[in-house]
């Protein structure tokens, strides 16, 4: 299963190295641009999702992030869970 909060985080985290690759079963690698990461779920890129947000915590409480993820991993064909 894969969890709204926990992407960010990695999102986040991946600021500045690559984009976000999103496999079905929650597991998750940065990649370069152009980078060939098999056939993730999704790919996010960090810097239009997260950017704009000063610290972490107001990207994790961020209502309209949350539900731009959740609706990329939805479009994708994934489930994802917004945990509380």
């Amino acid at each position: 299963m894969l969890y709204t909060r926990e992407i960010i985080k990695k999102l986040w985290d991946a600021q500045g190295y690559g984009n976000l690759a999103v496999w079905q079963d929650g597991t998750t690698r940065v990649i370069a641009p152009g980078e060939d990461a098999g056939q993730p779920l999704v790919v996010l890129k960090p810097m239009p999702l997260v950017g704009e947000f000063s610290l972490l915590d107001f990207a994790l409480h961020d209502a309209g992030l949350l539900e731009k993820v959740e609706a990329a991993v939805r479009e994708a064909g994934g489930e994802i869970e917004r945990e509380e």
